[in-house]
C-alpha cells in the first residue's frame, strides 16, 4: 500500500475529533440506518486514531462488538487510550484497508472513512475486499472528499496556495484522486453491494489554535517526496503564526460525500 500522506500528531488527533464530532452530527441517522445499532459487529477500516470507532462502539453497546484497524501502531494506541477513556471497548488490530485481517462474512457495518484518496488505484480493490466482510444483509458505508469542492477563506498570503498546490502534486504523484468521494456509489455498485444511500455535504470548520490541517499535516511527505524544502515549510509556519496572531477568521470549507451499500441476502 502507498505511505499515508498525514503524520499523526497532537494538533491533528485533535483534527480528527473535530471530524468525528461534525460527522456524527450530521451522519449519526445514516450510521443507524447502515447498521450501527445495539449489538452489531462493527469494523472501523483506517481507523486512525479511533475517534469514529469509539463513537460506534457506544452505538453498538452493550452487546456488540467494533474492531479498529490501522496500520499504524501509534494510530492504534490512541484508539486504545480513547476508547477506555470513552469507557467503551474496541479491539484494535493491525492491518491494512485491502488486508484487514478479519474473517469474511462476519459484519454487520464495515466503517471506511478517508482512506479511498490516499490509496490511488486501489480503490476497488480496497471496497471489494471491505464488501467481503459484510455478512449477508450487512453494510459497507464509505466516507471521502472531493477536493475540488473545498476550499479555504481568510488566508491571503500567497503561502497558503502554494501549500495547497504541493499538497494535489503529492497526492497526483502518488496516483491518488482527491475527487473520489464523488464515485463512492459506482465503487459500492462493482463490489457487488447494493447502494442505499449517497450524499454529499460541505462541512464548515473554524480550526482552534493551532489547528493547521491535512496540508500541514503532510510536511514531511513533501519534503522526503522532494516537493518542498525546510526552508519552505519554515515559510509556510510563519504565514500560519502570522495568521494566527492576527486573529485572522481562518475557515475551511471541505466537500465530504458519504455513501453505504448492504450485501444482498441470498
Amino acid at each position: 500500500m502507498p505511505e499515508y500522506s498525514l503524520a499523526l500528531s497532537d494538533p491533528e488527533i485533535a483534527r480528527y475529533q473535530l471530524m468525528a464530532d461534525m460527522a456524527e452530527q450530521r451522519e449519526r441517522g445514516l450510521w443507524t440506518a447502515a447498521g450501527a445499532v445495539p449489538g452489531a459487529r462493527i469494523a472501523d477500516v483506517g481507523c486512525g486514531p479511533g475517534a469514529i470507532a469509539a463513537r460506534l462502539a457506544t452505538m453498538a453497546a452493550p452487546d456488540g462488538a467494533v474492531w479498529a484497524v490501522d496500520r499504524d501502531r501509534d494510530a492504534l494506541a490512541v484508539a486504545d487510550a480513547l476508547a477506555e477513556r470513552s469507557g467503551v471497548r474496541v479491539h484494535t488490530v493491525r492491518g491494512s484497508a485491502d488486508a484487514t485481517g478479519l474473517a469474511p462474512g462476519t459484519c454487520d457495518l464495515v466503517m471506511l472513512r478517508h482512506v479511498l484518496a490516499h490509496n490511488g488505484g486501489r480503490e476497488q480493490e480496497i471496497v471489494d475486499h471491505l464488501a467481503g466482510l459484510a455478512k449477508p444483509g450487512g453494510a459497507v458505508y464509505l466516507a471521502d472528499i472531493d477536493a475540488d469542492s473545498s476550499r479555504m477563506r481568510g488566508v491571503g498570503d500567497p503561502a497558503f496556495q502554494e501549500m495547497e498546490d504541493c499538497y494535489r502534486e503529492l497526492h497526483r504523484l502518488r496516483g491518488n484522486d482527491l475527487t473520489v468521494g464523488t464515485r463512492l456509489d459506482e465503487l459500492l455498485t462493482t463490489a457487488g453491494l447494493e447502494v442505499v444511500a449517497f450524499q454529499g455535504h460541505i462541512d464548515i470548520v473554524k480550526p482552534p489554535p493551532g489547528m493547521r490541517g491535512p496540508v500541514w499535516a503532510a510536511r514531511d511527505a513533501l519534503v522526503a517526496d522532494g516537493l518542498v524544502t525546510p526552508a519552505d515549510i519554515a515559510h509556510w509556519d510563519e504565514a500560519f503564526r502570522h495568521a494566527e496572531k492576527d486573529g485572522t477568521e481562518i475557515r475551511f470549507f471541505a466537500a465530504v460525500f458519504v455513501a453505504f451499500g448492504r450485501r444482498p441476502i441470498p
